[in-house]
C-alpha cells in the first residue's frame, strides 16, 4: 500500500464498496468540516483498469462530500486544488477480498450499517475465498455473528429487502429464518393481503410451528444421532424440532430409559409426571434415598423434563416423623400405570368426547367461555384495553368522565359477584392458570343467566379495543347518546388548533353571526366563546347537550 493525493475526477466508487449501487449517501454531517478543512481522513482506493484511474473501496461519503464542495467552488475536473485533490491509500492491484474487507472495516468504524448490507458484503467475501473464520478474524467479531449474518441468505430476497427498509423488525426476521421457502411465500401472501392477519414477532413463531415449538436442548436423547429434522435459530442459541410428534416419540422412549436407570440405581420408584399434570413441590418433602424416597420425572409441554430426586409426600414424611408407619407405609409405592404417551391418548379422547357433548349444553359452554376470557389459558389470550393516553390532561379527562365512572361501578359489582377482590383493577387479564379457570367456571355455574350476562358485558367492555370499528358498530347498534356521557372540558378544547374547526364550533354553540364576527380572533378567544356558550357565562345563552360530530354515533365531519 502507498499514500498519495488523487484528483476527484480520477476517482469512482468501486463495486467492492459496500455502498456501491445505492443512492448517494447523506453527507450533511460531513459538509461543514469538509468545507472548512477539506478531507482529512484517507480514502482507501485501488487502481482501475483505465490509466491513472482509481476506484474507492472505502470512503464513499467523504468522496461525495468533496464533490459537492468542489462543484460549489467551480466544478470537478478544473485545476487541481486543495478541494479536488483527496488523500488516498492505494491498495495492491486486483485484491478484491482485501478491498471488501477494507470497505467493511472502514465503514463499520464510522457509520452503523444495516444487517442486510453486511450480509451482502460478507457474501462477496465468501465468494472470493474467505472463510467464516477469516472474516471473523478480520473484523474482530465472533464466528457465530458472521454465521448469523450469512444465514440471512436463507430468506427470500423480498423479505431481506423489507428488513433492510425496516418494514419488519428483528424478531420477525429471526423467526422467518426458521421458515421453509414455502412458509416464507405463504407469509408474504398474508403480508400483501390487507384483510388477512399477518403474524409477526413471537406470534410468527407459533404460526410457523403450528402453535408450539420444542427447543432441541430439551431432548434427553442424542439429537444428532436421532436423525430428526432440526431448524436452527439465526439470532438465538436455540434450535427447534421440525416435527413435534417425532420428537415426543423419541423423548418418551428416552424418559422410559431414564426411569429404568433410576430404578436400577436403587430408588424406591421413579414416577413420570405427564404434561397434563404438575409436580407440586409444596405437597412433597426431600428425603434420603435409603428412606424410600422417589424420583419424579416432571414432563413439560415444552418438551423439557425436570428431574426431582429424593422426594416423598408430606403425609409420608409426617408419618415417618411420628413413627407411625403402618402396613401401607412400608409397602412399595404403586407405580404409575400410565406413560406420557398413554396419558396423551387419554387426554385427546376425553377432550373429543367432552366437546362433542358440550354442543348439547350451550348455557354451560357460555359460562366456560366467559371463564376462559377472564382467566385465560395457553390457547386463550384476552387483554384489557390499556386506555393509553398521550398526556396527563387526556388521561384525567377519561378517568373522571361519567362513562368511566358508571362502568367502574358495574365492574366492582361483577368483581363481588365472582368473589374477586374489589381492589382488582380489571375482571379480565388472568395468568392462564388451569385451576383458576375452573374456579371461575364453577362460580359462573351457580349464577343465573341474567347475572352471567352482566359479567359478559363487563368482560366485553374491558377488552373492547379503543378506536376500533367494533366501537363504531356497537355504539350505532345500541344507540349510544354521547350527550349523556360527555361534556366538553378543558382537555378537549386545548387539543383543538384549527381555526376553521373552531369557527364551525362557534356557529353550532353561539350561532352563525357570532362565528362570522369572531372568525379573525385568536384561537384562545374562540375557545373562550365556546366555553362561555356551553356554561352560559359572560352573557351568553347556555347550550345544553352539545356534542361535536366527531364524537357522535355514527360520527360525521
Amino acid at each position: 500500500m502507498r499514500l498519495d493525493f488523487i484528483a476527484l475526477d480520477k476517482l469512482s466508487v468501486s463495486k467492492s464498496n459496500m455502498r456501491h449501487g445505492r443512492k448517494v449517501p447523506d453527507v450533511s454531517d460531513l459538509l461543514p468540516t469538509v468545507r472548512k478543512r477539506g478531507v482529512l481522513q484517507t480514502l482507501l482506493v485501488r487502481p482501475n483498469c483505465a490509466p491513472d484511474m482509481f476506484e474507492i473501496v472505502a470512503g464513499s461519503r467523504r468522496y461525495h462530500a468533496a464533490r459537492i464542495i468542489a462543484e460549489e467552488r467551480g466544478g470537478v475536473g478544473e485545476a487541481e486544488t486543495h478541494d479536488t485533490m483527496l488523500p488516498c491509500a492505494i491498495l495492491d492491484e486486483g485484491d478484491d477480498a482485501d478491498a471488501i474487507e477494507a470497505s467493511m472495516i472502514e465503514n463499520m468504524a464510522r457509520l452503523d450499517t444495516d444487517e442486510v448490507t453486511r450480509w451482502e458484503t460478507f457474501t462477496r467475501l465468501v465468494r472470493v475465498g474467505r472463510t467464516v473464520e477469516d472474516i471473523a478474524l478480520a473484523f474482530g467479531l465472533p464466528d457465530l455473528t458472521i454465521r448469523r449474518t450469512l444465514a440471512l441468505g436463507n430468506l427470500l430476497p423480498r423479505i431481506r429487502a423489507m428488513y433492510a427498509k425496516e418494514q419488519i423488525d428483528r424478531t420477525t426476521v429471526r423467526h422467518l429464518t426458521l421458515a421453509s421457502k414455502s412458509q416464507q411465500k405463504a407469509w408474504l401472501a398474508l403480508a400483501d393481503d390487507d384483510k388477512a392477519y399477518c403474524p409477526t414477532g413471537h406470534q410468527l413463531k407459533a404460526w410457523l410451528f403450528g402453535g408450539h415449538s420444542i427447543p432441541a436442548r430439551h431432548a434427553l436423547f442424542d439429537v444428532e444421532a436421532s436423525g430428526l429434522a432440526i431448524i436452527a435459530d439465526l439470532f438465538g442459541e436455540d434450535r427447534y424440532f421440525a416435527d413435534s410428534e417425532a420428537f415426543w416419540t423419541a423423548q418418551n422412549a428416552a424418559i422410559e430409559e431414564r426411569r429404568a436407570a433410576f430404578m436400577e440405581a436403587g430408588w424406591a420408584d421413579a414416577v413420570i409426571v405427564p404434561p397434563s399434570q404438575q409436580f407440586a413441590t409444596w405437597e412433597h418433602e426431600k428425603a434420603a434415598k435409603r428412606k424410600g424416597s422417589r424420583v419424579y420425572l416432571d414432563v413439560r409441554a415444552s418438551g423439557e423434563v425436570v428431574i426431582h430426586e429424593g422426594y416423598v409426600s408430606r403425609k409420608e414424611a409426617a408419618r415417618a416423623a411420628r413413627g407411625e408407619e403402618g402396613e401401607g407405609a412400608s409397602a412399595k409405592p404403586v407405580r404409575s400405570e400410565v406413560t406420557a404417551t398413554i396419558q396423551t391418548y387419554i387426554d385427546l379422547h376425553r377432550h373429543a368426547a367432552v366437546r362433542a357433548a358440550l354442543t348439547g349444553h350451550p348455557s354451560v359452554a357460555l359460562r366456560l367461555m366467559v371463564a376462559h376470557a377472564i382467566g385465560g389459558s395457553h390457547l386463550w389470550r384476552v387483554y384489557p384495553e390499556p386506555q393509553a393516553a398521550p398526556n396527563d390532561a387526556v388521561r384525567e379527562s377519561v378517568e373522571t368522565c361519567l362513562g368511566e365512572t358508571l362502568f367502574d361501578e358495574r365492574r366492582r359489582a361483577v368483581l363481588a359477584l365472582l368473589g374477586f377482590s374489589l381492589e382488582e383493577p380489571t375482571v379480565t387479564g388472568g395468568n392462564g392458570d388451569d385451576f383458576g379457570v375452573v374456579g371461575i367456571f364453577r362460580r359462573l355455574l351457580g349464577l343465573e343467566d341474567s347475572a352471567v350476562m352482566e359479567v359478559i358485558a363487563i368482560v366485553m367492555g374491558e377488552t373492547l379495543a379503543s378506536g376500533s370499528a367494533a366501537v363504531d358498530a356497537l355504539g350505532s347498534q345500541i344507540g349510544v347518546d354521547m350527550a349523556r356521557y360527555w361534556r366538553a372540558d378543558e382537555a378537549f378544547l386545548d387539543l383543538i388548533r384549527d381555526k376553521e374547526v373552531l369557527v364551525g364550533m362557534i356557529a353550532e354553540v353561539a350561532g352563525a353571526d357570532a362565528a362570522k364576527a369572531n372568525a379573525g380572533e385568536k384561537t384562545k378567544a374562540m375557545k373562550a366563546i365556546i366555553a362561555d356558550s356551553l356554561a352560559g357565562a359572560n352573557g351568553r345563552t347556555k347550550v345544553e347537550n352539545w356534542v361535536p360530530r366527531w364524537l357522535a354515533f355514527p360520527p360525521a365531519s
